[in-house]
Formats: C-alpha cells, sequence, structure tokens
C-alpha cells in the first residue's frame, strides 16, 4: 500500500491489539514508535466476549465490558509516550483474532503482543498472534514480551512475521 506522507493526505494506518497485558503495553509502544517513523497514525483496539455460559440474561452491573476496555485503552495510551502520535482507541465486541483482523483490513500494519500460551504453537507465538499472522491480509509484527522494552521498530528487530 501506498500513503502520502504529508499530513494534509492520507497516511498509513497501523492497527494495535490491546488488552491490558503487558505483552499488549509492548505492542502499544512498538506501535507508536512505527508510527514515528512512518508519520502513521494508530488505532488502539480492545475486544471483549460475553463470558461463557452466558445465557443472555442482563449482565452484573459489576461487569461493563465497555467502561472496563474504554478504561484498559485509556490507561494503555496513557503509559505511552505519545503526544506526537494520533491513536484513536476503539472497543468492540467479538473474538480477538476476529476483531483484529477485521480492524486490520486495509490497514498497513497489524501489531500484537505474544503472551505464549497454550500448546505448541501457543509456545512460539500465542493463539491470537498465530492466527492473525495467519489471516491478516497486512504485514503483522508479533512483540515477543521476553525480548526487548517496546522501543524498538521493525528495522531495528526484524520482527515482521508475515508481510
Amino acid at each position: 500500500m501506498t500513503a502520502e506522507t504529508d499530513h494534509e493526505g492520507p497516511r498509513e494506518l497501523i492497527v494495535v491489539g490491546v488488552d491490558g497485558s503487558a505483552g499488549s503495553a509492548l505492542a502499544l509502544g512498538f506501535a507508536v514508535g512505527e508510527a514515528r517513523l512512518r508519520e502513521a497514525r494508530v488505532v488502539a483496539v480492545y475486544a471483549w466476549q460475553t463470558p461463557g455460559g452466558w445465557d443472555g440474561g442482563l449482565l452484573p452491573v459489576v461487569l461493563d465490558p465497555l467502561a472496563s476496555g474504554e478504561k484498559c485503552l485509556r490507561d494503555a495510551v496513557a503509559a505511552v509516550p505519545a503526544e506526537d502520535i494520533d491513536i484513536s482507541r476503539k472497543v468492540v465486541q467479538g473474538h480477538p483474532v476476529t476483531v483484529l483482523l477485521n480492524a486490520a483490513a486495509g490497514a498497513d500494519l497489524l501489531v500484537v503482543g505474544s503472551r505464549r500460551r497454550g500448546g505448541f504453537v501457543g509456545s512460539l507465538l500465542g493463539s491470537v498472534s498465530h492466527r492473525c499472522v495467519a489471516h491478516a491480509t497486512c504485514p503483522v509484527v508479533v512483540v515477543p514480551t521476553h525480548c526487548f522494552d517496546g522501543h524498538l521498530t521493525a528495522a531495528d528487530t526484524g520482527l515482521v512475521v508475515r508481510s
């Protein structure tokens, strides 16, 4: 994809998954660093699902997934030095993979963290990051939690898993 770099024309779009984990905080830091290099804008996406076994009745008042998602995104964005970056936030109901793939449709880059859970593939990437790598229509960067402090870019690390 080609994007104009002047601030009046279209800019590149970087989508990043945020869920409150350490891995997603690193992914957001990475996305902000890439956005600086590319003069891109960032969309931080939080996905939520109804609890397993939910029978369709009212959710308990203490469980407000929309408010929780908004708070998670607000806190995550506030923790990253990004005053110079255009960051928008989206809270979307749905499975994280579906939500992220839909948000990244037409994006220039999708950035996700990796918790490294679940089986052999999970030990390498994590199930959400693995499925995003396999199915995204744009390049995907998976930021491992054990690797660095989130202030590096793809050029520094070679972390582009699929392009």
